[in-house]
């Protein structure tokens, strides 16, 4: 990776030998690797067991979830906050657990679409609830440094599944917790 990042700066004009330049290829291949370590990540290694026994069939919601990732068009970073609520029938998630999962499929090159969709897919396998929705917010640096160069637009997506999607009273008190905050 260090060597492609080394042609793409040489590709552009610039010269590797400039003091600011001469680490930036190993540099830039190792902040890469952070930015996408979702590929080297499992749900199972991110879940660790961490489910646990309760009683509790209320709503459980994670709210304002922190994600960056990298748009799987242009390479650049989009960035927001990830809402995840679930209704449990049996098992909880450990708490941190729902931020690992975000981040599992966050960290991976991505379309805001499909990663809301796989970040809820993934709870209901996990937990086996009897509904999940999950809302993302972001911003796109792909519309904002480039293209239309709309600097407060904001993407929404949701994903409904099972009670979220079924049962209209379901999604609205998601939707109203939500609201508390704002």
């Amino acid at each position: 990776m260090e060597d492609n990042w080394a042609a793409i700066i040489e590709g552009i004009g610039e010269d590797l030998q400039r003091p600011g330049l001469v680490d930036t290829p190993r540099r830039a291949a190792s902040a890469f690797a952070f930015l996408t370590r979702g590929y080297g990540q499992s749900v199972a290694d991110v879940v660790n067991d961490a489910l646990f026994p309760s009683e509790s069939s209320e709503m459980i919601l994670v709210q304002d979830v922190e994600l960056y990732s990298l748009c799987e068009h242009h390479l650049l970073p989009f960035i927001g906050k990830c809402h995840v609520a679930y209704i449990p029938t049996g098992k909880v998630l450990g708490l941190s657990k729902v931020a690992r999962i975000v981040d599992l499929f966050a960290r991976r090159l991505q379309i805001q679409e499909s990663l809301t969709t796989q970040i809820a897919q993934t709870i209901m396998d996990v937990t086996a609830a009897a509904g999940v929705g999950v809302i993302i917010e972001a911003q796109h640096m792909c519309m904002m440094m480039r293209g239309v160069e709309k600097q407060n637009s904001v993407m929404k997506t949701s994903a409904m599944l099972g009670c979220f999607r079924s049962a209209q009273k379901t999604r609205d008190e998601f939707l109203s917790l939500l609201q508390l905050k704002r």
